[in-house]
């Protein structure tokens, strides 16, 4: 089976120490495996496992994880009374050595720095990842299914694509014979016929665009991560189609050389979305 560099997944789950709790997979087309993280502050360290088990599934496509914490637990206030108290000693200190009668409000005190602050209660690592990395392989698993059916529309399309090319290909192959056929009877000289045959044969090229055809339909059935190797493959066939083009003797052989350049065409721009 293949699979589209295109899906997305999400799932969500209760956390009691967290909140409710959502992870989103998504991916794009990427020449190579590409992962990037969008996680609140906080969760850095879980950055290398979850890397880990998006990187252990797939293999190309540029993919994003989200961690979303919803309606989380609400900071707590927290009021430093050591360095308070020493704010206070000071002033006092101060108060008495220049005779300042004012006194200095609980407003005033709170606002000095490192007085008040917001500490948000810190979760260990250890304690939430196996949730987690539960919820992040529910995410993946609805993210995989959607990169299999797109996968499975998109191997139905290169299979007709590759069928079309192949029939082609019969067409000029059986075009050619008779157009060199009907040339040479016209042909008196054995230099002309040699020059004829030597600047318009293009039966070689036909052999070996009838074998890229065969070996892309071949590696197409078998699945797996083929995309790089497909379009190299797609590439060799649109090499012969140039060549074939450059040779061409026939408006009939030219006619079917620009549907069979069209399909090598549509092929190779279907193929930047496959894995």
């Amino acid at each position: 089976m293949i699979m589209s560099m295109t899906g997305f997944g999400s799932k969500e789950i209760e956390i009691p120490e967290l909140g409710k709790v959502r992870v989103e997979v998504r991916s794009t087309n990427h020449k190579f495996l590409e992962t990037v993280l969008h996680l609140p502050e906080g969760f850095l360290s879980l950055e290398e496992g979850i890397k880990k088990e998006i990187e252990s599934r797939i293999k190309r496509g540029r993919v994003t994880c989200a961690l979303h914490i919803i309606g989380e637990q609400p900071a707590k206030v927290f009021i430093n009374r050591g360095l308070l108290k020493n704010y206070i000693l000071a002033i006092r200190s101060i108060k008495n050595e220049f005779s300042i009668k004012s006194e200095a409000g609980m407003d005033t005190l709170i606002r000095l720095p490192g007085v008040l602050s917001l500490a948000q209660e810190n979760i260990p690592k250890s304690k939430v990842w196996p949730r987690l990395k539960v919820l992040l392989a529910q995410a993946m698993a609805e993210f995989l299914v959607m990169r299999r059916k797109e996968g499975a529309a998109l191997q139905g399309y290169l299979k007709s694509r590759a069928q079309a090319l192949k029939v082609n290909s019969d067409i000029i192959k059986n075009r050619f014979k008779k157009v060199v056929k009907e040339k040479l009877v016209k042909i008196q000289s054995e230099e002309e016929r040699s020059s004829l045959l030597k600047d318009t044969d293009i039966s070689e090229e036909l052999e070996r665009l009838t074998y890229h055809i065969k070996n892309f339909n071949s590696k197409l059935s078998h699945g797996g991560t083929i995309g790089k190797e497909l379009d190299f493959i797609a590439q060799e066939m649109q090499r012969e189609t140039n060549t074939i083009g450059a040779k061409c003797c026939d408006t009939l052989i030219s006619a079917q050389m620009i549907q069979i350049k069209s399909q090598v065409e549509k092929i190779r721009e279907q193929l930047q979305n496959l894995e």
